[in-house]
């Protein structure tokens, strides 16, 4: 059966379009057909289905890729009419010059003149034919009307649920702390620890007064601005206690005075005696900027137990969080040993007064220490509510101890205290001591690192946030109100015991000043005393040499030792405590799966016995070592890091601007907490170099490994706050960038409904998206807009999921409408934000499209016009089995529960045996019964199995197979390339993209161009110069040259009764009748449009024909895809055109760019 045109000439022509043609009338009657022979047999496409795709079916998806290379294989260019098909061969005549393949049509064939930029020298630039003018019909009129409602691509999520948060323990019985108890007492007692009575007299005498109250100061500002932005944190906008904010003020000024008057000394000449004074503010400034981010962090919402940790790891997230709470768990074990070294330092004092001691000094130190801590354990496993009223017992001995230093300084000295160095309170004294006197070994940042621990203590309350009543109100002002005090205890001693004691002093009452004795003007020998020898060899007494200073100063000795002992081993057992606690929490949140035996509790406080038990060994261990000056550097830097991570996060949540940080304590400033937490790294470093830079790898270390394993929690820290707030920024910016050739990539939306449902088409898509573009997997909810909203908003976060889990890298979006074009079209338009736009739409081939309702079909067409009016690319996808595997999906859910079930019944099973066999003896005799019991379970599982074969044997498992056929590497092999038309070089672009992936990287380019038969060679140097500017690496070219040729009758006759069930054959009926057939089924094809497009027809039918010669063995075939006119193709012609191009071939790309460059030659 033939066709046969009329001879009226086709014109596709405007006034003054150069990129237009001209065709004119050519009859010729040769006909040809081309024989296709192959030497290899190339494996055959069979085509075969899951059931009847698009029946019974409330869904429908699109892959990315495939609606664009719809598009292409739909150009519809306007070709020259004939009578009969051309000469195969005939290249000799001008007639057929004139009908070669390019020259007949608006679409323009690939040209290096599209390519260039306007006024380059190498030649003109020429501007190609616009989309809208092969898209739009040639008399302007609008197109097809719209479709109606349409089969949803719909998910089969279930809604998504929420993460449950931890329920609160029951409050019957269980412990809690006020702030005075819980917070003050305990942060007073462990900042007053075993610096206060043993080594502030040696730091004193080592920096001089003036450096040692900087050192204090320097340490307590720290600190208490961490704890400020801590505070913060926690009462999430209820401000609780004005006396917070007096206490901060206070410290602050305390910090300002003793800068100014440091200054002020400085520039008077006693630079010495400022250093000292730089010391102690040291120490102020580090715990008071610490103190203050706390306080911060803690008045931002409420706060459960594991105190820094918990404070860091919600704030920072889990990394910072899991990488901090181990170190500050370790640290507060090892500070425990300090502290018990400490108590043993003074014990072993005793002894040696009495001549006691049971082996040497420093073994006498390990076993009290040992004996110590071990009794401490005792007391907290006893529970908190021992330990808290222990605490209050050792802060009153410690408050009276304290009190009877400061009337010792004024009692009147004795010739004994005098020959120890003590002079009550001199001016000479005074100002001797003032400046630094450092011994051989010591600096500056050495005695600093000494005296640090006893800043630490501020998070000693923070630490047992979970026993606080009220932690958000508690922890800011008993850690204030601490530091405040504690401060203002430490310089005085200080500046007393600076003030009273000298440095050097003999012990002997006989070293008097005798006249005319010249003694080098030293304060002691002003005072009548020499103790000029101790420049030559070693002292006993004065601050450098006896650590038991403060005994000797105050007014009852024996109080000072039990305030040593008090001070001692309360901060020993705030740490003991503090330390189970923090690891506790850690492991609660199952960061580290290999710790989660340590979350158990026991007892109403739900006690960490496991952790108390774990802090003891490694506070033993620290213990042996025996050197309280070994163990402090150590401390300083695992809890230097701590407090750095605690400013940095409260720096960290102001700047990430998030709605939900809204901190009470507003005082607080997040460049101070920037400063505290930089201060905290720099002094590790000047510390202890070597230490900070194994505490910081030990972090990263730990911080990589929690990355790595991700864990399931989501606490919205500020990380992901100032994630959103960079990606935002960036976009912004982005959008002040100009679009350029070279920065263009593929962003795509891809139909796929849910995106498990289409998997092929996700995959293929995302193998050229993947790092390089934006991929979006749209679903359209189509129904109801209440039942549809509510679907859709259900499986939203199950989808991303998926993605995110099976690491494909796109977002998932879906919106609802009452048709699904319309959806579509919404989705074309508003996704993406500001330069990340789509500009190319995938879709899967619509392989039922013959079954499918009238509707279906003209959304699906529909959707393609859509894409090309908004310029947007357009990539259909086909493989030979169809996209849509939601009944595999199905079947696997059905057989996953029966899997449980039976999981389940052979768990009852067993657990009937175990109870059976407890019974002992009766359970042997009822052996036999249990067999019984156990005998049918194999029958069950036969029947399973059954089940299970039976629908795997209704599963099409071609159909399986070909779903992860683009998730495999592969094999050698080509991917050819058919760019038929100029669409600005998508066409080129997406397969050349594809081999630079692994899995396509083993596969070549073939290039398919059409040219005229006459001139072969030169379009082939022209195209291999044209890809070889683009940098395009390709394995060969083939220039076609008989695309235009008449099919064979067998191909032709197959697409004539592909299309005859939708023929309307009105030029059979009188006119009456087909008008009425017009208006009642307006969507079939007419006899004049048939004939209208016969040459467009039989180039879609030869086009399957060189395929099939060509490209049978290919691995893909991307393929330039014909557009069709509004108005002109009807959308049942424009599907069988597409049926018929890829019929029986591997998988098929059919790409269409919206003719804007993509490619560039230019650098």
């Amino acid at each position: 059966m033939s066709l046969n045109n009329s001879s009226n000439v086709f014109l596709d022509s405007a006034p003054g379009n150069t990129n237009r043609f001209q065709v004119h009338v050519i009859n010729e009657s040769h006909e040809s057909s081309v024989a296709v022979n192959d030497n290899a047999d190339p494996p055959h496409y069979e085509e075969t289905s899951f059931g009847d795709e698009g029946q019974n079916r409330f869904r429908i998806s699109f892959r990315p890729g495939n609606q664009d290379r719809y598009d292409n294989f739909l150009q519809t260019g306007e070709t020259a009419k004939t009578d009969a098909s051309f000469h195969a061969y005939d290249s000799h005549t001008n007639t057929y010059y004139l009908q070669t393949f390019g020259h007949n049509t608006m679409d323009a064939v690939p040209k290096i003149e599209y390519y260039r930029n306007t006024g380059s020298v190498s030649g003109p630039k020429v501007n190609r034919p616009s989309l809208l003018e092969i898209h739009e019909q040639l008399a302007k009129n609008v197109s097809v009307a719209p479709g109606s409602a349409d089969v949803v691509a719909n998910g089969d999520g279930m809604p998504g649920d929420e993460q449950a948060e931890n329920k609160e323990e029951d409050q019957a019985g269980v412990v809690k702390f006020g702030w005075v108890k819980g917070v003050l007492v305990r942060c007073m007692l462990n900042i007053w620890g075993v610096m206060l009575f043993i080594r502030l007299s040696w730091i004193v005498g080592e920096a001089g007064i003036g450096l040692g109250v900087i050192i204090i100061g320097l340490a307590v500002t720290v600190t208490a601005i961490t704890g400020l932005s801590t505070s913060a944190i926690a009462t999430n906008g209820y401000v609780r206690g004005g006396l917070g904010v007096i206490i901060i003020l206070l410290s602050t000024m305390v910090t300002s005075i003793t800068g100014l008057s440091t200054s002020a000394i400085a520039t008077n000449g006693f630079v010495r005696g400022g250093l000292g004074v730089i010391i102690i503010g040291l120490s102020v400034v580090v715990t008071t900027l610490t103190g203050i981010s706390m306080s911060a962090i803690c008045t931002n919402g409420v706060v459960r137990g594991g105190g820094a940790y918990y404070l860091i790891s919600r704030s920072l997230g889990p990394e910072f969080g899991g990488s901090i709470g181990l170190i500050f768990a370790f640290a507060n074990a090892v500070a425990v040993a300090m502290y018990v070294v400490g108590f043993a330092e003074t014990v072993v004092d005793l002894l040696k007064e009495s001549n006691s001691m049971m082996v040497d000094p420093t073994n006498d130190i390990r076993i009290i220490g040992s004996i110590t801590v071990v009794i401490l354990l005792g007391i907290s496993v006893a529970g908190m509510e021992w330990e808290a009223k222990a605490q209050v017992i050792l802060l009153i001995i410690l408050l009276i101890a304290i009190v009877n230093f400061f009337i010792g300084t004024v009692i009147p000295s004795n010739n004994d205290k005098k020959s120890r160095g003590f002079f009550n309170y001199q001016a000479s004294i005074f100002a001797e001591n003032f400046g630094p006197s450092f011994t051989k070994g010591e600096g500056f940042f050495s005695v600093f690192a000494i005296f640090f621990p006893a800043a630490t203590g501020i998070l000693a309350g923070a630490n047992i946030s979970g026993d606080l009543e009220d932690p958000q109100d508690a922890i800011p002002r008993g850690t204030m109100l601490a530091i405040f005090i504690t401060t203002v205890a430490y310089i005085g001693v200080a500046i007393c015991v600076g003030a009273c004691v000298v440095r050097d002093a003999t012990g002997s009452m006989n070293d008097t000043v005798i006249s005319g004795m010249n003694c080098n003007g030293s304060a002691a020998c002003g005072l009548g005393y020499d103790f000029s020898r101790c420049r030559h060899e070693p002292c006993q007494y004065g601050l450098m040499n006896n650590f038991q200073v403060m005994s000797m100063v105050s007014g009852f000795g024996p109080l000072i030792t039990a305030g040593i002992f008090s001070a001692t081993l309360s901060s020993a057992l705030a740490s003991l405590v503090s330390a189970p606690k923090v690891f506790q929490a850690l492991c609660k949140d199952n960061i580290y799966k290999a710790l989660q035996f340590f979350a158990k509790g026991y007892g109403k406080n739900n006690e960490p016995l496991r952790g108390y038990f774990l802090t003891f060994v490694i506070a033993m261990a620290f213990i042996l070592i025996a050197e309280l000056n070994t163990i402090a550097p150590i401390i300083s830097n695992f809890f230097l890091a701590s407090y750095a991570l605690i400013n940095f996060s409260c720096f960290h949540a102001s700047y990430a601007k998030s709605p939900g940080w809204r901190p009470a304590y507003g005082i607080y400033n997040m460049w101070v907490s920037l400063f505290g937490a930089i201060l905290c790294c720099a002094v590790m470093f000047v510390i202890n170099w070597w230490a900070a830079v194994i505490t910081y790898v030990i972090e990263f270390f730990l911080y990589i490994y929690v990355t790595y394993k991700k864990p399931d929690v989501n606490w919205g820290s500020s990380t992901q706050a100032l994630s959103y707030v960079s990606a935002l920024d960036n976009a912004l910016e982005l959008t002040t960038v100009e679009d350029h050739v070279k920065n263009f990539r593929p962003q795509c939306i891809v139909l796929t409904g849910g995106p498990m449902t289409r998997p092929a088409l996700l995959d293929i898509t995302h193998a050229f998206t993947k790092n390089s573009g934006l991929c979006i997997c749209c679903e359209v909810f189509v129904g109801p807009r209440k039942l549809c909203v509510k679907e859709m908003n259900s499986g939203m976060a199950k989808k991303q999921a998926w993605l995110i889990k099976n690491k494909i890298k796109a977002f998932y979006a879906a919106v609802a409408a009452d048709c699904f074009r319309d959806g579509v079209r919404s989705l074309l338009q508003a996704s993406g934000l500001g330069r990340m736009k789509p500009n190319t739409l995938v879709i899967g081939y619509k392989k039922n499209w013959r079954k499918a309702p009238l509707t279906e079909i003209e959304n699906y067409v529909g959707i393609i016009h859509d894409a090309f009016d908004f310029e947007i690319g357009v990539v259909i996808v086909r493989i030979s089995q169809g996209f849509d595997i939601s009944q595999v999906l199905q079947v696997q859910d059905e057989l996953e529960k029966l899997e449980q079930e039976r999981l389940a019944l052979e768990a009852t099973i067993k657990d009937n045996e175990c109870e059976e066999e407890s019974g002992g003896l009766r359970g042997l005799f009822k052996k036999a019964g249990k067999l019984n019991i156990t005998k049918p379970t194999p029958k069950k599982d036969s029947s399973i199995n059954t089940i299970q074969s039976m629908h795997v044997g209704e599963i099409n498992q071609k159909l399986v197979e070909a779903s992860t056929q683009f998730k495999k590497k592969q094999g050698k092999g080509t991917i050819d390339v058919w760019w038929l038309f100029d669409d600005g070089g998508l066409t080129l672009l997406i397969p050349y993209i594809l081999t630079l992936r692994k899995k396509w990287r083993d596969c070549k380019l073939r290039i398919y161009v059409g040219g005229k038969i006459n001139r072969i060679e030169e379009e082939k140097i022209t195209m291999a110069s044209l890809l070889s500017k683009f940098r395009i690496k390709f394995a060969d070219i083939h220039v076609i040259g008989d695309i235009n040729i008449k099919p064979n009758k067998e191909s032709w006759k197959f697409f004539e009764e592909m299309i005859e069930p939708y023929r309307l054959h009105e030029s059979c009926k009188d006119l009456t009748t087909a008008e009425k057939l017009k208006r009642e089924t307006p969507w079939k094809i007419t006899d004049a449009e048939l004939e209208a497009v016969k040459e467009k027809s039989y180039r879609q039918v030869r086009l399957n024909e060189l395929l099939q010669e060509h490209s049978r063995a290919a691995n893909l075939i991307v393929l330039s895809l014909p557009v069709a006119r509004k108005g002109s193709i009807s959308d049942w012609l424009y599907m069988a055109w597409l049926e018929i191009l890829t019929k029986n071939l591997p998988p098929v790309l059919l790409v269409r760019g919206n003719h804007k460059n993509v490619l560039t030659f230019y650098s």
